[in-house]
């Protein structure tokens, strides 16, 4: 896909960036925090310029063209980042949901998320993957509520091990952004997220950017308040773990890898790095 796709739709909407090159290039930047989540309690109805472009049919058109342009150029250059690596890595997780067996003490027999991410984080270790199940965690405000998620990194090193470059893995990202009454144009937008997110950090801070604008004018059109929970300020706090990756002894047979394994490879923050 060329870096041309939606460069009309881009340049009536955007005025001064006339490439979708551009656009990329300001969603991978610092931007104005304020500028960006305008309106940041998320009640539309308020704005009454912004209700007017909702019912125009071009502008409308143009914006979910435009962000299906984004998203999915976004995706192609996080697809072609470390493509090997992400390839590997993706066959150890469907080979993980295929074998998964839950561990919980009360199993559940579909298999559960955190006894997959332990799973993951178990078998790409085996494979001499630098992974490590990390978790973010945040307090309660008057602005969002406390919580926390817990999800895989994966750091890779370039030639030489002089540079470290993490790759966050999501095992079930499209449904992080799935909601009951949005509208068609989101739901086909959320269509192309891949159900498990494989990439850099900065890439997933730039789907956020698209798809957290993209909830945010459904449901403005839709008419519904916007929860917290749905802002682009909060998602991105579910992948900025803070905790320190500490070293444990690698599973060095498949035995270790059995459900019935008390001792889990992973545990509740698990890496190592297995040399090449």
């Amino acid at each position: 896909m060329g870096l041309r796709i939606g460069e009309k739709a881009l340049g009536e909407k955007y005025g001064c960036r006339d490439s979708l090159e551009d656009k990329i290039s300001l969603f991978f930047g610092e931007e104005d925090e304020e500028r960006l989540d305008r309106n940041s309690e998320g009640d539309w109805a308020d704005d009454e310029a912004a209700n007017n472009e909702s019912h125009d049919p071009i502008e409308r058109k143009e914006f979910w063209d435009s962000q299906e342009a984004l998203l999915l150029e976004i995706m192609e250059r996080c697809n072609s980042m470390g493509s090997k690596l992400r390839e590997e890595i993706g066959r150890v997780v469907e080979r993980a949901r295929e074998t998964l067996v839950c561990c919980c003490s009360k199993p559940n027999s579909g298999g559960c998320a955190l006894c997959l991410r332990r799973r993951v984080v178990d078998m790409l270790c085996l494979k001499g993957f630098s992974a490590s199940l990390r978790t973010s965690k945040w307090k309660h405000t008057s602005k969002f509520p406390g919580g926390s998620h817990e999800y895989i990194e994966v750091v890779a090193n370039t030639a030489g091990r002089k540079k470290h470059i993490p790759f966050l893995i999501e095992l079930e990202f499209r449904t992080e952004f799935e909601m009951a009454k949005a509208c068609d144009e989101y739901r086909k937008l959320i269509a192309l997220l891949p159900k498990t997110f494989i990439g850099k950090p900065d890439y997933l801070h730039a789907v956020l950017r698209v798809v957290c604008d993209a909830a945010k004018r459904s449901m403005k059109e839709k008419k519904i308040h916007m929860g917290p929970w749905r802002k682009r300020s909060f998602m991105q706090m579910k992948w900025s773990g803070y905790n320190d990756r500490k070293q444990q002894p690698a599973a060095t047979t498949t035995q270790d890898l059995l459900p019935w394994n008390k001792l889990s490879l992973s545990g509740l923050t698990a890496a190592m790095l297995v040399a090449t």
